[in-house]
């Protein structure tokens, strides 16, 4: 992320400049058709070869679709830069909020409809309550685990529907996943994920946190995810890794965060 947030940025920095200069240039080529409406042939020639009237039209607007692809560009480095948090060796006072959104925008292109399947909501519900000191990038991680696994499963339910010919403008739901924060009494902070996937049964749930174990097809799936979250939770932050669900009706996992304390460092 470092190395692509310097050559961006000189792109971005030259870009403005770039579109200052052409608008300038385009205003003088205006003054100059209203002072010399009729133009020699040869000039002419040259505004047929070039067209110039598209040319006028579509020049700022490329420039301008050039500074939004560099602003997404600039996004994702800022979101991949707060989602990671490598460089941190302390605990810090830190917003939540900022790392569930750095960790969707990672995760946008599989949030976006595709040829099999429609977009997926994401809804926001967030609480009001003081930053956390902890470890973002290890938090980060754990955001990333749960909502990529609901992913996974609404990917899932998805292809089911598509496989029994169900017909998705009438009868399917609108796959979503609702994001759900609040402060508990004094000493808890939760963080609730649902998805309105196809659920899990309490057989999958009793061993949904082992090393390795995994319902996804080979290749898919490492089983490390939620081992991984469930140490980060539990063990580095004296919290709790729920989760909650009911075939065919959803699931939703709750990280719940004691407040107040000094976090475990995951540096040996």
């Amino acid at each position: 992320a470092h190395e692509i947030n310097n050559p961006v940025n000189f792109i971005h920095g030259n870009l403005l400049h770039t579109s200052e200069y052409t608008h300038d240039l385009l205003r003088l080529l205006g003054a100059y058709q209203q002072a010399y409406p009729e133009p020699s042939p040869a000039v002419k020639a040259a505004i047929d070869v070039s067209d110039l009237e598209f040319l006028n039209e579509d020049l700022p607007k490329m420039l301008s679709s050039m500074k939004v692809g560099v602003d997404r560009i600039r996004q994702l480095v800022l979101s991949l830069r707060n989602f990671a948090r490598l460089d941190e060796v302390e605990t810090k006072p830190t917003n939540i909020h900022e790392g569930i959104d750095s960790t969707l925008l990672i995760l946008q292109s599989h949030l976006k409809p595709k040829a099999d399947r429609p977009g997926i909501q994401v809804i926001k519900e967030y609480g009001d309550f003081p930053p956390l000191e902890c470890y973002a990038g290890q938090l980060n991680q754990v955001f990333m685990n749960l909502l990529s696994n609901a992913i996974d499963a609404l990917e899932a339910k998805t292809n089911l529907e598509a496989k029994t010919k169900l017909d998705h403008a009438s009868n399917a739901v609108l796959p979503t996943i609702r994001i759900q924060t609040a402060k508990l009494g004094d000493n808890w902070l939760s963080i609730e994920i649902t998805d309105n996937g196809p659920g899990i049964t309490d057989s999958v749930k009793q061993r949904i946190f082992q090393p390795f174990f995994t319902t996804k097809a080979a290749g898919k799936g490492t089983g490390l995810g939620l081992s991984i979250s469930h140490q980060i939770v539990v063990e580095k932050y004296n919290g709790q890794l729920e989760c909650m669900s009911v075939p065919g009706k959803g699931t939703t996992f709750r990280v719940k965060i004691p407040l107040g304390q000094r976090q475990k460092s995951l540096v040996a």
